[in-house]
């Protein structure tokens, strides 16, 4: 078990800092390559597609505003549009909508980019957080540098079903040989430029019993940053907000999450729901997938609510 200065330590062993250069913003996205993508195709024998979001509740995670108007003549308007056929055209409606959403937190699922957090005032690759602007938002490392969108090999650990149990308890940390049991009983192993799936199962929690108030979780524990930054890990990805909580360390609330996008500039996967991933999973026989994960293209900000698709 690292001590907290072991933890605090990571910043400086496992860091990427200049490892793809001073300029660069993806940070581990670099780890997937053209090679790794062909591969993560490969990954595709059945041709199933699976979600690994959550849908977004109305209006209880989102402001809403709806408008709907059954014939295009009784637009708001209408009779001052230049195009006759909306002024005359009785048959076609339509609705649209403005949305409202803070999507970081423990229920939307979201991608993290690295300005998402800052140590010591600091983001990814030793910029300053002053490159993060309260209106115009970042012009470093902000979701965009992954606009190409991130599409790569899979691998969901089913760290629940290595346990036997419904689903950890809040509170449970996931460690190195958890990892490295699941990647034995299910006959898989995480390579370069792989994303990496941790089920905890509080997804079924979830499902059955709603959403748990508090601030404690399941989820990784910051031993596994180690195991991941050797296995070249692109991008990770939990049924929590990632950290298990509490995290064991009085001076780092959430290391996963303040090494992980800081350190390593490692791209986190927030909130998914893996529970229809884990049930094909277990179907088909197969623990890899090809994932893809499509951020919106947010001009300067830390994520972006995503909806993460495995293809087996």
């Amino acid at each position: 078990m690292p001590t907290q200065e072991d933890v605090l330590g990571y910043f400086d062993t496992l860091s990427n800092w200049g490892r793809w250069g001073e300029d660069d913003e993806l940070g581990t996205l670099n780890h997937i390559t053209d090679d790794v993508r062909l591969a993560a195709a490969r990954a595709v024998r059945h041709g199933r597609s699976v979600s690994c979001a959550w849908e977004i509740a109305v209006p209880e995670e989102m402001e809403r505003s709806t408008t709907s108007c059954p014939c295009a003549a009784d637009m708001p308007g209408a009779e001052n549009m230049p195009l006759p056929g909306f002024r005359n055209d009785r048959r076609w409606g339509f609705s649209n909508e403005r949305l409202g959403i803070m999507f970081h937190g423990n229920t939307i699922t979201h991608v993290d980019s690295p300005c998402h957090l800052f140590w010591d005032g600091t983001m990814y690759n030793g910029r300053s957080h002053s490159l993060v602007d309260a209106e115009t938002g970042s012009v470093w490392a902000a979701v965009t540098a992954a606009a190409n969108g991130i599409v790569t090999r899979g691998v969901l650990l089913d760290i629940a079903r290595v346990r036997d149990v419904p689903w950890l308890e809040p509170g449970q940390g996931v460690f190195p040989e958890d990892l490295e049991e699941a990647e034995r009983r299910q006959g898989v192993r995480v390579r370069p430029g792989d994303a990496v799936l941790l089920r905890t199962g509080y997804g079924r929690a979830r499902h059955e019993a709603g959403v748990a108030d508090g601030f404690m979780q399941a989820g990784w524990h910051v031993s596994c940053l180690p195991w991941l930054h050797e296995r070249d890990v692109a991008l990770i990805g939990a049924d929590t907000p990632q950290d298990v909580q509490p995290s064991g360390y009085d001076d780092v609330l959430m290391p996963v999450h303040a090494v992980g996008l800081v350190a390593m500039g490692l791209w986190l996967l927030d909130n998914c729901d893996l529970e229809g991933c884990a049930a094909t999973a277990a179907e088909l026989g197969q623990w890899d997938f090809q994932l893809a994960v499509a951020p919106v293209r947010f001009a300067g900000t830390s994520g972006s609510p995503v909806n993460p698709i495995a293809t087996f």
